[in-house]
C-alpha cells in the first residue's frame, strides 16, 4: 500500500510524505503506482518550473518527501490539486492507497 502523510505546521502545508508500493500489480506493471507517480511528478515539476526554491525533494527506496519551503498561493494551489487527484485515486483503490 502507498501511504501518503500530509503534515501541516501553523495551518500551512509543511511536508507530504509518500511511502510504499501499491501492490496492485508487480513492479513496472502497477497502474496505481504509475498514476500516483505521474500525478506527483507532474505537480512537482510544475511547482519547480514556477519557483525552484519553493519546495525541496527527498528520495530514497520507497520514500518520496516534498518539503514545502515557501507557502505561496501558486504552490499551495498546485499541491492541493495534486492531493485532490490522489484522493480520487484513493477512492478508486482503497486497498492500495491511503492518505492521512
Amino acid at each position: 500500500m502507498i501511504r501518503i502523510n500530509v503534515k501541516k505546521l501553523d495551518n500551512n502545508l509543511d511536508k507530504i510524505i509518500f511511502k510504499g508500493h501499491a501492490n496492485f500489480d508487480c513492479y513496472g506493471k502497477d497502474i496505481v503506482c504509475a498514476s500516483v507517480s505521474s500525478t506527483v511528478l507532474c505537480s512537482v515539476n510544475a511547482i519547480l518550473s514556477i519557483n525552484s526554491k519553493s519546495i525541496k525533494i527527498e528520495r530514497s527506496d520507497n520514500l518520496f518527501i516534498i518539503n514545502v519551503i515557501e507557502n505561496d498561493s501558486i504552490v499551495i494551489k498546485l499541491l492541493e490539486n495534486m492531493l485532490r487527484c490522489l484522493k480520487d485515486l484513493e477512492e478508486q483503490y482503497p486497498k492500495n492507497l491511503k492518505i492521512s
